[in-house]
């Protein structure tokens, strides 16, 4: 379950009564896109229905029958936040907001890159700072892979950036393979791997191009600085958005 502090209130008005739940706000988004494929239990803060949520009342019983057709929480809450609207307080919206706008930042600075400078990884700073020149709205009740389009249109007037992945030759010596290996196949999308009859071992490895810096001081952490990397992708063989 998650905190009250989490949550926010789903609300449904039927037959003169008052329902409403308490859930985790873009677990009720995908619930009402019927998107949702997770456990209930692990994105509401009660396992019960309201009549008034802050005051802890409840409905009479045979009212959620007649509603509802059972008395079952686990059954009703989808229905609720699905037929129902979803309520936040100012200070609920300006918490998710403020969340939104980390998550947002943080998903464009781990896959965009500058192309004006050698693909290099845009700062968290410079993406924060483009976003409130350009004027974007982020929506505190959109999921943010929903808004990252909207977001780099927004951007490209301002600064130089596009969504791209890298793909990284790796070959660690035989001294730091063993135990170095393990760390850089987790880092991104292992294409292929060989291992050399020197005993040093040779990845390819594809990940989200703001990620660049953050792969070199883990390869250089892994194997004492002694390792060798190289781009193996042309530009234009990478994904792009």
């Amino acid at each position: 379950m998650i905190s009250l502090d989490e949550a926010v209130t789903a609300r449904l008005e039927s037959h003169g009564t008052r329902f409403e739940v308490l859930i985790d706000p873009d677990a009720a988004l995908a619930m009402k896109r019927g998107e949702f494929d997770g456990e209930l239990e692990d994105v509401i803060a009660a396992e019960d229905v309201f009549e008034n949520a802050s005051r802890g009342d409840r409905p009479p019983e045979e009212d959620v029958e007649e509603v509802f057709g059972t008395t079952d929480p686990m059954e009703i809450i989808p229905e609720v936040v699905r037929r129902g609207e979803i309520q936040i307080t100012a200070e609920q919206r300006k918490e998710m907001l403020e969340q939104k706008k980390k998550q947002l930042i943080n998903k464009i600075t781990r896959n965009a890159v500058n192309p004006q400078m050698d693909d290099a990884p845009h700062p968290p700073e410079r993406i924060e700072r483009a976003l409130e020149e350009a004027g974007f709205t982020i929506e505190p009740m959109e999921p943010v892979e929903n808004q990252i389009d909207d977001a780099l249109e927004a951007l490209r007037p301002v600064i130089p950036i596009r969504f791209d992945e890298v793909t990284i030759a790796v070959q660690l010596p035989a001294d730091y393979a063993g135990s170095g290996q393990a760390k850089v196949r987790e880092f991104g999308d292992l294409e292929r791997e060989e291992w050399q009859n020197d005993g040093s071992w040779v990845g390819v490895v594809t990940f989200p191009a703001g990620l660049q810096n953050e792969f070199y001081d883990l390869v250089n952490e892994v194997s004492q600085g002694e390792a060798d990397t190289r781009v193996v992708k042309e530009e234009d063989e990478i994904s792009r958005r």
